[in-house]
């Protein structure tokens, strides 16, 4: 059922707030919804990738187009003398990320596990007897911290084996078919050596079979049944969101429609698809915001570069970056990058703990907050206050429902003003408007696919 603008507008002032929502039957699903796996991807909010690779350890500044087709000669560079992978996670649980990715290889084609299939790997170094396995030890911290594990895995370039773009440059040693069989073996190594995993990143994709690529989906889907995909032309969980500045635009739909949207085939506006997401997409595949945390003052550094802690974002800019990501339908990842004495420096880490306390010092304590079925619910605060945002949350288990709402507040000696409207909430919209005095407030859906379910409205007292 379509709920019409005008039924909604004629019924806002009609509103109530509901009993709790669980075990209620929220009628006929007309909308696609996510898989368990994009549900828990949308709750975990926030997560970080560790990029680590044997060029951290050369003193020398990354040029990404040359790391991609120059090999690196010597693995042993490879020699973390302080390496303590707990330290990692301080800036992982400081800043309230509820999983973490590492870079099991990246594009020298070094990889960071005890590979039987892949001699280019930990055991062919010096350091821990090569017996090492970093993998291992970043899952088993994961555990320790009560944070989710995820693999980032690089097939598309390895300056090593000489492949590029996926497929062998002129003179490499391995054949196609050899190197698919070798990311074959590889992921399987990955998909059950360390238990579960939350999600396995492709970096920048992965080729499927027809297309003359590995057949890593069958093997993922046997041993990760629970794990997000991203992402390949047969399943895409998940999409990039269109740049590398940790914010998706608003609107930002989960809604996609998997058909038109083909990598190596690309729409027109493939990067405001990518963005944005489609209102009425027939399926769920929600956008990922990234950045590295080191992306300021004209310095993007996925991974460690001597003296480069001024590029560390500044506290403002982070918390506009969540606000613009997590506070718009988006999941949030954030590059970190461990030294080469094997610890994170402590500016970064000092400044991940910073975004988390100022996190929960604007979004921690809201004055009020109620959940509803139906059109409209009505927010009363304790006494009349200054506001500036509103935190709305869907049950994203039943995908979006709501595609307009207004936002009204109760002015004293005013009556009701609208002070805000929007589109998409989906798991969670943070809506930021000029600080207004309030005694209550209303949310009316004046558009929506199936009842409305809010599982969250709360108001928070303006920061200034």
């Amino acid at each position: 059922m379509v709920l019409s603008r005008r039924d909604l507008l004629l019924a806002a002032g009609a509103t109530a707030v509901s009993p709790p929502l669980g075990g209620l039957n929220f009628g006929p699903r007309a909308n696609p919804v996510p898989t368990p796996a994009q549900k828990a991807w949308h709750e975990a909010e926030l997560g970080v990738v560790f990029h680590w690779d044997l060029h951290v350890f050369d003193g020398k500044r990354y040029v990404q187009s040359q790391n991609r087709i120059n090999p690196i000669t010597d693995p042993n560079l490879f020699n973390p003398t302080k390496y303590d992978i707990d330290q990692w996670f301080e800036s992982v649980k400081g800043m309230g990320a509820r999983f973490a990715i590492l870079t099991s290889c990246h594009e020298t084609g070094f990889r960071l596990w005890q590979s039987d299939a892949n001699p280019y790997c930990m055991k062919a170094i010096d350091w821990r007897g090569g017996r090492g396995d970093i993998v291992k030890d970043f899952v088993e911290a994961c555990h320790r911290h009560d944070v989710k594990p995820g693999i980032y895995f690089g097939a598309r370039w390895n300056s090593h084996l000489d492949f590029f773009n996926f497929r062998p440059r002129e003179g490499a040693t391995m054949t196609q078919a050899e190197y698919n069989r070798l990311i074959e073996a590889e992921i399987l190594e990955l998909c059950t050596r360390y238990g579960e995993i939350f999600e396995i990143w492709f970096d920048g994709g992965i080729l499927a079979p027809n297309e003359g690529g590995p057949d890593v989906l069958p093997i993922f889907e046997k041993h990760q049944p629970d794990c997000l995909f991203y992402h390949s032309n047969q399943r895409r969980d998940a999409r990039w969101g269109g740049s590398e500045s940790g914010t998706v635009p608003y609107p930002c739909w989960a809604n996609w429609n998997h058909e038109r949207y083909q990598t190596g085939n690309e729409p027109p506006d493939a990067l405001q698809v990518l963005a944005r997401g489609v209102e009425d997409g027939r399926s769920w595949c929600p956008a990922m915001s990234d950045a590295p945390l080191r992306g300021a003052n004209g310095r993007h550094e996925w991974f460690w570069e001597p003296d480069d802690e001024n590029a560390v974002y500044p506290l403002e800019s982070l918390v506009r970056m969540y606000e613009r990501s997590v506070g718009h339908n988006s999941t949030l990842i954030m590059g970190l990058t461990p030294d080469p004495d094997g610890l994170m420096p402590e500016v970064d880490t000092q400044r991940c703990i910073e975004w988390g306390q100022a996190i929960q010092q604007k979004y921690g304590s809201p004055l009020a907050t109620t959940e509803f079925v139906g059109r409209a619910g009505r927010l009363d605060l304790p006494r009349p206050t200054k506001i500036d945002r509103v935190i709305i949350q869907e049950r994203i288990g039943l995908g979006h429902r709501v595609h307009e709402y207004d936002l009204f507040g109760l002015v004293p000696g005013q009556g009701w003003r609208q002070i805000g409207e929007g589109s998409a909430i989906g798991h969670k919209r943070i809506q930021i408007f000029d600080p207004v005095t309030v005694q209550a407030l209303r949310l009316s859906v004046t558009r929506s696919v199936d009842t409305p379910v809010i599982t969250n409205f709360s108001a928070f007292e303006a920061t200034n």
